[in-house]
């Protein structure tokens, strides 16, 4: 996978919505939903078995949807100019250091020109297995790193991990009906369901 089929692939499944994960829910509201991390709700981990139980969550979903052999991570960073530097992140870079720069996308551009930001788009295909994405996953739940979405590579589900649980965008609301309900206690009680 390159940059340009990368981008060609996005616009064909996903032609509503740019590759920013905080947007997905909002644009594919009748495939989306968000899974809480720990129990009662709780954002943050403050040991390791709560550690273990945020990592569990998220490889039993991500096994649910079967990636398939190969995982596609996306992770981001922003910048105050189109260049990819300086990083206003660097963590990125640590958690994921052979992604490849994929796109340069800016969220506002209305927003005055010393004000805007760029979000740098980077991915990378990973051999999916349980375990193979720990350092990033603990990376998200501490809320260092953000804007992070998992896929198969022919990105037929999107799943956007953040500090708290992960929004999952699903091919179809049937699909995404019989996945919330096999993990009925990890949902939001709230009635927005976040």
């Amino acid at each position: 996978m390159n940059p340009p089929a990368l981008t060609e692939l996005w616009e064909q499944r996903w032609s509503e919505c740019p590759p920013f994960a905080h947007w997905l829910r909002g644009q594919y509201p009748d495939r989306w939903v968000r899974f809480h991390s720990l129990p009662g709700s709780k954002r943050y981990a403050d040991n390791e078995s709560e550690y273990g139980i945020v990592l569990d969550r998220h490889y039993t979903v991500l096994s649910e949807l079967d990636p398939g052999a190969v995982l596609l991570v996306v992770t981001s960073e922003w910048t105050e100019g189109p260049p990819t530097t300086p990083q206003m992140w660097p963590r990125r870079s640590e958690v994921a250091p052979s992604a490849w720069h994929w796109q340069t996308l800016l969220e506002d551009p209305e927003e005055e020109p010393e004000y805007r930001a760029y979000t740098q788009l980077y991915a990378e295909t990973i051999a999916w297995q349980p375990g193979a994405i720990d350092v990033l996953l603990r990376a998200v739940a501490d809320d260092e790193l953000a804007n992070v979405i998992l896929a198969p590579t022919d990105l037929r589900w999107l799943y956007h991990p953040y500090d708290g649980g992960a929004d999952v965008i699903l091919p179809s609301r049937k699909q995404r009906d019989a996945l919330k309900a096999q993990h009925r206690d990890w949902l939001s009680q709230e009635s927005s369901r976040l």
